[in-house]
This record gives C-alpha cells, structure tokens and sequence, in this order.
C-alpha cells in the first residue's frame, strides 16, 4: 500500500469516529429535559411567548431517531445554538471569533515546542550523565512539577508590572482595532493579528501583537516542551542502544550520520505521538494561559460557559475538540507512515 492509499483509508476512518463522537453528544443531551434543550434555540428571550412552539419546531418531543436526525441537520447548517452567558450569542459566531486568540499562541510556540523538546531530548541522550543531560532533567522536572498560571504571573510580574515591557491582551490597545475594523480603516483577514497587521500594512501593530505574544509563547515552550525532552531522550537512548546501530557504526559512518540519520529518525515515532496529542490539547483552548494574559481564546470562553452551565457552547466545544483530535490523530499517522514505511505497508 502506497502512502496516498494509506491516508485516503485513514480519512474514510474518520468519518464514523466523528459520528460516533456526534452521537455521544447527543445521547448526553438527552438527559436534560426538552423544556432545557428548546433554550438552545433561543435567541431573543424578550421575543419568546410559546416554548412549546420551539420544541414542535426542533422536534424535541419526537422519538429519539428523529431528534438525533434533526439535531445533526442543525449543527450540519451550522446552527449549534445560542450562547446564554454572552447575550444569546450564535455559538458558532462566538467560537469563530475566539479561535484566532487561540491559534495565534499555537501557532508560533508548537513549532517552538516540538523543535526545542526533540533537540534537547536528542542532546541529552547523546551525552548522556554528562553536564548538559543533568540540565535537560532539571529542566523537565521544572516544566513538568511547576504549574503554568504560576509561572505566568511571574513573567507578568517582571515583564508587565516591573519593568513595564508589556501588557496582558493580544494588543495594547485592542479596542482601537475594534474600532477601525468598523471604520474600515483596518481589514481582518485571517482573525491573527500578526498576520492581518502585515496584510494591512501596519507594522507598529505587527510590533505591538508580536511583544504580546513572547510571554505566552515562553510559558508554553517551557511547560509543554518538558514531556517532549523526556519522551525524546528515553526514546533516543534505547534507539542509540539498538544492534543497527553498532553495524552502522562498523561500517565506519560519520558519528552525525549515525545519530541523526539512523537513531534519531527511528526514536522520533513516540515523540510524535506525544507531540500531536500535546498540539491538539492546545488547538482546543489554553484555559490558563490565555486566562492569566487576558487573551479571551476558545479556552476561556469554553471554561466560562461550563461555570454558568451553558450547554449550547459547552456541547459545540466538545464537538470542536473530538474533530480537532480527529484530524491530529490522522496528522500522526500520516507522520508515522512517512517515518516508518512498516507501517503503511503492514
């Protein structure tokens, strides 16, 4: 089986995983009684003078084959409900509009994570017991045992309230973004402020969005990259340790040859495993982070409505996270294929 063939088979795979997962949601739902679910479909309450004309209309006393189908036609017109705790909100228009927060963190520490976790792990078992692995341990222990919020407020302590380098928020004046996106004077493209100040041709603003960046972007290279070090050295080592390797070495290889081009590719399938789950808990909303620095992702918007027990927005995340995992489930195999061709061809 070729490597196209391979993935095409996964991404049939994943359609029943996502039906599965809808199916879960729904079954769950069918604990809160229809009078409950009919608020889903509230927009204005002010407007509302008959539930029961809601739950005639959605079909939410019908039997429950009728209202799985119903209810999957719905989110599949991209109607998930309406947000209570924000207004009666669209959920899907709140969600949209809270994933550039969230993407804009993970987009540039992921790869910052992955890179440093593999290139530490891989250092320190080269030269393992030696000064620079007894640093990588210190480091995963810190990054493993000290909690994200903690070592944020620090970094705001230093960086925001002492020597007043920065502020929370996306931005430092974040309103007038707002505030010229309606005036026409700004056009968002993307949502990413980086991206759309360089679109826009504003380079202070790219400045200003790139400073609030660093300080997120660093407690979550530290935090998130100390499972990778660990995962990637151990990984390394038993590679390193493989009979392959002595016969690479007997053959009279380079030293670099060996490590990189033979040791370090086959210890890299364990460390990619951790490294897609750990970038799709982070597509998924960083609660904390982007609590302690303001930055209003998916997130936050998720963990607030879960305190007001809003369970539009509560439903339509936990859909976003299984296709979210869904879709890095499939990255990871796809990665696993292009490292290992056993795999495909098993």
């Amino acid at each position: 089986m070729g490597l196209r063939e391979y993935i095409i088979r996964r991404i049939i795979l994943m359609v029943p995983t996502v039906l599965g997962v809808v199916l879960l949601i729904f079954i769950v739902l069918q604990f809160i009684p229809p009078e409950s679910r009919a608020t889903l479909y509230v927009r204005d309450p002010s407007k509302l003078r008959n539930i029961q004309e809601i739950i005639d209309a959605f079909g939410l006393n019908r039997p429950v084959y009728e209202q799985f189908a119903i209810w999957l036609r719905e989110i599949l017109q991209g109607n998930f409900g309406y947000a209570v705790y924000t207004g009666h909100e669209p959920v899907l228009d709140g969600l949209l509009a809270r994933l550039p927060a969230t993407m804009e963190i993970v987009i540039y520490s992921a790869p910052l994570i992955v890179l440093f976790g593999i290139s530490l792990g891989t250092t320190a078992a080269v030269h393992r017991d030696k000064p620079l692995d007894h640093v990588s341990r210190v480091m995963s222990i810190l990054g493993t045992s000290l909690p994200s919020f903690f070592f944020g407020i620090l970094l705001i302590a230093l960086f925001v309230a002492q020597l007043k380098w920065t502020t929370p928020g996306r931005a430092s004046n974040m309103g007038l973004v707002l505030i010229r996106a309606k005036q026409g004077l700004y056009t968002r493209y993307t949502g990413l402020l980086t991206i759309d100040s360089l679109l826009n041709g504003d380079w202070m603003l790219f400045i200003d969005a790139a400073k609030h960046l660093v300080l997120p972007a660093l407690v979550l290279v530290f935090i998130q990259s100390a499972q990778i070090v660990r995962v990637s050295r151990s990984s390394m080592l038993e590679s390193l340790s493989k009979t392959y390797i002595v016969a690479a070495r007997a053959k009279g290889l380079s030293r670099k040859e060996v490590i990189y081009g033979h040791a370090r590719r086959n210890a890299l399938i364990p460390v990619v495993t951790i490294s897609g789950l750990l970038v799709g808990t982070m597509m998924t909303g960083l609660t904390i982070t982007e609590t302690v620095f303001q930055f209003g992702g998916i997130g936050n918007w998720a963990a607030n409505a879960a305190i007001a027990l809003d369970v539009p927005v509560v439903a339509a995340y936990a859909m976003f996270s299984a296709l979210v995992f869904v879709v890095a489930n499939l990255i990871v195999d796809i990665l696993y294929a292009y490292i290992d061709p056993r795999i495909r061809l098993g």
